[in-house]
């Protein structure tokens, strides 16, 4: 049982960095607003120098268990923040940081990436992004970092790899009661996991706090306004970062954004809506009538439920299996061929195909090794999210989420009672504040053929930030993300926005072609 949100599948096999969205952010005080508090810049203390001041002592990034280092270019480094922000002077926790400076003369600055998810390593994701923004290298130094409770950064781990199989199992659609009982058990079982796996850490891996970490960086690495590319995730993060700190806002870039003013279900109908539109222009780019092809993949799925398909290593390909398997080439057009071979093969009886995908989006290795994004996701979201939906809640909508899709809705639908059921901490906000009156200009990028972020959350950001904040940018594009997906015009108002400071007329829209 899982969110189907991430920013993953850009670089799945070429490294499934990770992204999608989750409810919303979290920490501070705020006023009062569609029922929600708003954490805002008020009540936060001032960060002891300690803090402020601490150099950071850069060396060549090591190996990991998983990866090699990267080349010399790159070095790595540990920042200490405050566990809790709320007591800056108390205890602290170790951040991993990962850059490579600037190879140019006439340096700008720093610039902060995150990869979404919530969850996605920046140590071990920046190496792999860096020739997508070589133009940027010249000027910035690009720095990345696994945020608080990822990774190197005190990553969670609420399961182990036998019981994360053993939850592939699990309906995550269920029919009976029986069925439902089991999908809620699962749910509390993985969030008893936490709270005896992550212990204190679990009530402070908020959005917020992340935003604030962010902006310790900043002062530590010597900038006097924070520079910023957020993709997927890392889009609502860099709004709550200018909500908390308009003052410090320099360029900031966020690309395929997650929608502010909605809250946990709308967010999970807004994904049902994005994949659903990406589907059909799928099966509008093989020759099939969307909606019959669409019903052909539901009536699929419904003979997995009740007779799950074998494959070549052994396992059964479930349901579940499979539905992940589905979302995963949805995330970039150049994989919708090996999403037509997939579902041909399982039309034959054959998952084989279907599960390899559903691996790599589920970071599985041969040897049964899972990645951890999932957990590091769900425990962020968990904390962000205020809204918890009952089964009963979740019965009466479900109805609306097969309407709108009767491939996505069910999984998603389902999604909002499981996903947070029996979460040991509070959830602190239905939608995260990001005005940011007085901010300097930010960049908001859509792109209207995104599965996971659907283009109008772009619009709606850009209206939140404020007016002459919040600046959109429109592709006419597939997938997920617009920068260096194959758009010279996305990528050259990008470029000049970040090297030159150009700011584009407020709905400015790139072609398809362009």
């Amino acid at each position: 049982m899982r969110r189907f949100v991430r920013w993953a599948a850009m670089t799945a096999s070429a490294a499934l960095l990770a992204a999608g969205c989750s409810g919303s952010s979290g920490g501070g005080e705020g006023d009062e607003r569609s029922g929600s508090a708003r954490p805002t810049t008020t009540g936060a203390k001032a960060l002891p120098a300690a803090l402020t001041s601490q150099k950071l002592d850069w060396v060549r990034c090591r190996a990991t268990a998983d990866s090699s280092p990267p080349g010399r270019d790159w070095q790595c480094a540990t920042l200490k923040a405050p566990l809790d922000w709320s007591k800056p002077g108390g205890e602290t926790i170790d951040l991993a940081l990962i850059r490579s400076k600037a190879r140019g003369g006439d340096r700008i600055g720093s610039l902060l990436f995150n990869f979404g998810g919530p969850g996605a390593s920046g140590v071990a994701g920046m190496p792999g992004y860096a020739a997508t923004v070589s133009l940027l290298r010249e000027r910035y130094d690009l720095v990345s970092w696994d945020p608080r409770g990822v990774g190197a950064s005190e990553g969670v781990r609420c399961r182990g790899d036998k019981e994360t199989q053993a939850a592939e199992a699990v309906d995550a659609t269920p029919d009976t009661p029986a069925e439902e009982r089991a999908y809620l058990r699962d749910a509390t079982d993985f969030a008893q996991g936490c709270e005896k796996g992550v212990g204190r850490l679990l009530a402070h891996v908020s959005t917020t706090d992340t935003a604030r970490d962010m902006d310790l960086m900043r002062q530590v690495l010597g900038d006097t306004e924070l520079h910023y590319f957020g993709i997927s995730y890392g889009t609502q993060l860099g709004g709550v970062y200018a909500h908390l700190f308009p003052e410090k806002v320099g360029r900031l870039v966020l690309d395929a954004v997650v929608d502010p003013t909605a809250d946990l279900v709308d967010h999970r109908k807004n994904q049902a809506r994005g994949f659903q539109r990406a589907l059909d222009n799928y099966l509008e780019s093989t020759g099939q009538d969307p909606e019959r092809g669409t019903r052909k993949i539901a009536d699929l799925l419904e003979r997995i439920d009740a007779d799950p398909l074998d494959t070549y290593s052994g396992r059964k390909l479930t349901q579940v299996l499979a539905f992940t398997g589905i979302v995963l080439p949805l995330y970039r057009q150049d994989s919708w061929p090996s999403l037509t071979s997939a579902l041909d093969t399982a039309e034959q009886g054959d998952g084989s195909e279907l599960l390899a995908l559903a691996d790599g989006y589920n970071e599985r290795d041969a040897s049964g090794r899972y990645g951890l994004l999932t957990q590091s996701q769900r425990v962020i979201s968990c904390l962000d999210d205020k809204q918890r939906p009952t089964l009963a809640e979740t019965k009466k909508l479900l109805p609306e989420f097969e309407k709108i899709s009767p491939v996505f809705g069910p999984f998603l639908g389902w999604d909002a009672a499981g996903w947070c059921h029996d979460w040991p901490v509070p959830g602190q906000y239905a939608t995260p504040e990001v005005s940011a009156p007085g901010a300097a200009p930010v960049l908001v990028i859509g792109n209207t053929g995104d599965p996971a972020t659907p283009y109008e959350g772009a619009r709606r950001m850009a209206d939140e930030l404020g007016k002459g904040v919040g600046v959109e940018l429109t592709w006419k594009g597939e997938g997920h993300g617009a920068y260096g997906t194959g758009s010279d015009c996305v990528n050259s108002t990008v470029n000049a926005y970040l090297l030159k400071g150009t700011v584009p007329k407020d709905g400015k829209v790139c072609g398809r072609r362009q």
